[in-house]
């Protein structure tokens, strides 16, 4: 079902547009400073490799689990009636600063060259602890950049208690971004019914992928969660009524680790096989028919590859509204190792590359079949010039503005900038 509403453009202020350019400016001299040696951080990876053997693509056959309605609707009537978008846009939690108020380490993980356009910092009390993961918008949710009359950005986070993995957390920050000058955001927890929907844990992985499409979130979840791509409805937020360090039902109510909405989840898919590749990023490409998601594969850190890329259509079927068809339409292979996020637009995937420590810069490419081209830091030579740890490319067409994080840093950039940065 579509949600739309009427466009609203507004212009950023003065002061955030140079503190912007000083930024960029820094950045770039910094970038003049990397050795000639560290040119470039990976061999070039060339083109494309089509894999179309049935031994190469039937292990990407999804497999779909849906939570039975029935558990949904007992969870419901439980935690109470769900809540809309809009109910939880109105009952922010905190608000984020502006570029020029954000600290010199936060705009550190800006990117060089192509330069944000817009950029936004976390308050550090409310994020310390957690690790930015990946970004979602209502610009994938629906092709008018609306969800009903507003604009929203969900920004995905994860915490390790450091206990087993299976006690991690994950939660999406619902970002209003109605008004560019005061972005306000509501913090929801990411949860799996279980006990037949008497109850809910915690979803325990980092949140390394994440689109909306439609009226479904789909999120991709690690080792912990059994590498699974897990879906949400986002018309069944549902409200905590416990103020508390705790996941799930407690003597009085429900809690939620502090957030005060709950995402539960209502279905989940697989790769095929113990063996099979498992999603990292992902992201919505609108410029396919119909509509696909595309994913990047998860490999360890220092891996020497290659890396597969692999594509999904959504289904058609008005039933099926926001699922994916479980057979993939494409599969690459790709030489480039490290990779961390991945967009696809056209006939172009773009790649993030993250280096191996945090405090070094990645770098963006653009392959395709026919060859691969990294952004470049300016005059200089080197290749260093995207942000720190992205792990999201989310493009928000009817914008033309492609979103990400790194660090404490929410930052936006044209795609038309980054193709004029291609070496």
């Amino acid at each position: 079902m579509k949600h739309r509403g009427r466009h609203r453009r507004r212009r950023r202020g003065r002061a955030l547009r140079a503190a912007l350019a000083g930024t960029a400016l820094a950045l770039t001299a910094a970038a003049t400073m990397i050795s000639a040696s560290q040119a470039t951080d990976a061999d070039d990876p060339g083109a494309l490799k089509p894999l179309t053997k049935s031994a190469e693509t039937t292990p990407l056959r999804l497999t779909e689990h849906d939570v039975p309605r029935a558990a949904l609707d007992r969870l419901s009537a439980g935690m109470g009636r769900p809540v809309g978008v809009g109910t939880v846009l109105a009952d922010p939690d905190g608000s984020l600063r502006d570029a020029e108020d954000c600290t010199d380490d936060d705009r550190h993980a800006l990117p060089v060259e192509p330069a944000a356009t817009h950029a936004y910092c976390w308050p550090g009390a409310d994020t310390d602890g957690w690790q930015s993961g990946a970004v979602t918008t209502s610009g994938d949710a629906d092709d008018d950049g609306h969800w009903g009359e507003d604009r929203v950005i969900l920004s995905g986070w994860s915490r390790s208690t450091g206990a087993p993995a299976e006690d991690g957390l994950a939660r999406v920050a619902f970002v209003d971004a109605g008004d560019p000058a005061g972005l306000r955001y509501t913090w929801a927890l990411l949860t799996v019914p279980v006990d037949g929907g008497r109850d809910y844990r915690g979803l325990g992985s980092a949140v390394s992928g994440m689109v909306w499409y439609q009226d479904k979130l789909l999120v991709t979840a690690g080792p912990a969660d059994d590498s699974a791509l897990y879906v949400y409805d986002m018309d069944r937020v549902q409200r905590a009524t416990v103020d508390g360090p705790s996941v799930g039902r407690v003597p009085g109510g429900w809690s939620a680790a502090g957030a005060r909405y709950v995402l539960p989840a209502v279905a989940s898919y697989r790769t095929n096989g113990a063996d099979a590749p498992r999603p990292g990023g992902i992201a919505l490409d609108r410029s396919t028919a119909p509509d696909s998601l595309v994913a990047h594969e998860a490999r360890p850190v220092d891996d020497d590859g290659p890396t597969r890329l692999w594509r999904y259509d959504f289904s058609t079927e008005p039933e099926r509204a926001g699922l994916l068809d479980t057979d993939p339409v494409a599969v690459y292979e790709t030489e480039l190792t490290e990779v961390r996020s991945v967009l696809s637009y056209r006939s172009g995937w773009y790649l993030g590359r993250m280096t191996g420590a945090p405090d070094e810069r990645g770098t963006l490419w653009r392959q395709d079949t026919e060859g691969a081209r990294p952004t470049r830091c300016g005059a200089d030579e080197t290749h260093r010039c995207w942000s720190g740890r992205a792990e999201s490319l989310s493009y928000w067409e009817e914008t033309g503005d492609v979103w990400s994080q790194s660090g404490r840093m929410l930052f936006a950039l044209p795609l038309d900038s980054v193709d004029r940065a291609l070496d």
